[in-house]
């Protein structure tokens, strides 16, 4: 009899149980989420974004923090940078109807290794921060190739709802690494470094958010600084003009495809002083082809005094990356 007692009350506690559950778990109002996603091209090949969702009075805001590693040493360091925005959504809307708080941890690491002796070239390492009562909890997912290009790709429910909430996260907040392009190709005007205004950003800063990305190659908080040291930038100098200078010099632009092809080097050239102090008949004597354009285009606006006619002038134009890593 007092096996069939206890056993009653086992089954009249299962329920009770599972609304303590509900209570102590609802569903959170806010929480941060990590997305490390890999490519098999590069470098670079890794990226990290933060996202920090909160609630406001009439729908949700959404900062985005996305961390690059270096990919070329001499001109493309590491990289800071924000985008914020916001949805009528609220967090719990966000959410799907689904309570990440209840979601057993099994089906997570079952979903984990559905894959595990696959090749797998690129995808995403996901990592959702929430406060589940009194406990802080970290809901992992991986997010693999084929669930991002397969026509057909049989993904599992727990990492759908992740790929559904990162669309609409990612919808907010404007293009992220997936619609960057393949490779890179240098600007004229350096950018400059995330600066820490933001909570999240000095969050990053303090290494806060390093623990989301267990595994990654990088730690979050390492490449913020990184992309604090400043970087030399590429130089261009008039080395010579004989036997005079121009009155108004116009400096060539450093071409980007040379510099993403690590061209550096003096180009050489002559030019006659026309009747109006302008260049006529450029002609290369030395350098690299993919220099010479930009010579030839800036030394079409340089000025040369009207007293100086009929004169042949030879100068010679530096470029240089200023690149550590080309020095020998």
């Amino acid at each position: 009899m007092r096996w069939i007692t206890i056993g009653a009350m086992l089954i009249f506690c299962v329920p009770t149980l599972a609304q303590q559950q509900s209570i102590i778990s609802p569903p959170p109002t806010q929480f941060e989420l990590a997305r490390h996603t890999f490519f098999d091209f590069g470098p670079p090949s890794d990226f990290y974004e933060i996202f920090v969702v909160r609630p406001l009075t009439d729908g949700t805001s959404i900062e985005r923090i996305t961390v690059t590693p270096p990919g070329d040493v001499c001109m493309q360091p590491a990289k800071v940078e924000i985008a914020s925005g916001t949805t009528r959504e609220s967090v719990e809307g966000l959410l799907g109807g689904t309570n990440p708080c209840l979601i057993p941890e099994t089906e997570l690491r079952r979903e984990r290794k559905r894959c595990k002796k696959c090749l797998v070239f690129s995808g995403a390492n996901v990592a959702m921060q929430i406060q589940c009562g009194r406990e802080t909890r970290v809901i992992r997912s991986d997010i693999l190739d084929k669930d991002m290009f397969d026509p057909a790709p049989d993904t599992p429910k727990r990492t759908s709802w992740t790929m559904s909430l990162l669309a609409k996260l990612d919808a907010a907040t404007g293009p992220g690494v997936m619609n960057r392009p393949m490779f890179f190709i240098p600007s004229a005007k350096p950018s400059s470094p995330a600066s820490p205004d933001s909570d999240a950003v000095h969050e990053l800063s303090l290494g806060t958010y390093d623990a989301l990305f267990q595994g990654a190659p990088d730690k979050p908080s390492d490449l913020y600084h990184a992309s604090r040291e400043s970087m030399p930038a590429p130089t261009v100098e008039l080395m010579d003009s004989e036997p005079l200078r121009p009155e108004v010099f116009v400096r060539p632009t450093y071409p980007p495809i040379a510099r993403a092809a690590h061209i550096e080097g003096t180009v050489t050239f002559t030019v006659d002083i026309g009747l109006d102090g302008t260049p006529t008949d450029f002609a290369v004597v030395d350098g690299h082809p993919m220099l010479r354009a930009a010579v030839q285009k800036a030394v079409a606006e340089w000025k040369f005094s009207n007293e100086n006619l009929k004169q042949t002038i030879q100068a010679s134009i530096k470029f240089n990356l200023n690149c550590p890593s080309t020095k020998p």
